[in-house]
């Protein structure tokens, strides 16, 4: 049975750091497309950041392009959003996603399965 479990959210000041951690079972990540996606409060669910099969990454809004970045643990067969520098639009819920083929693309409706998110939150 293929899940996602997400962890690594919480509290922080403007500023701050955090990894986010997705983690998969049923699958193996190396065969898919990863997408980090945020929904803030009353918003639509919006791509943060992607990588593909072959670990090149992409980052969709320009504010993240110098503060985040993705990671795989192929042994741990988990993939990893570090955010730096976090600020008060960054809150949120973040959630990993998968989808074949292995090329990113911006769509939630381009992810076949998701994880159940991980609550972000940056204060001033």
């Amino acid at each position: 049975q293929l899940q996602l479990v997400e962890s690594g959210g919480g509290s922080v000041q403007t500023g701050g750091s955090l990894t986010l951690s997705c983690a998969a079972s049923g699958f193996t990540l190396d065969d898919a497309a990863i997408g980090w996606f945020r929904q803030a409060p009353g918003t639509e669910r919006m791509i943060v950041s992607c990588v593909t099969s072959s670990g090149q990454s992409s980052y969709y809004q320009n504010t993240e392009r110098d503060r985040f970045s993705m990671f795989r643990d192929k042994a741990k067969n988990t993939v990893y959003l570090h955010m730096k520098r976090l600020q008060p639009d960054d809150t949120g819920v973040y959630y990993c996603a998968v989808r074949t083929p292995t090329l990113c693309l911006g769509g939630t409706s381009d992810y076949q399965f998701w994880g159940q998110g991980t609550q972000v939150t940056v204060s001033s």
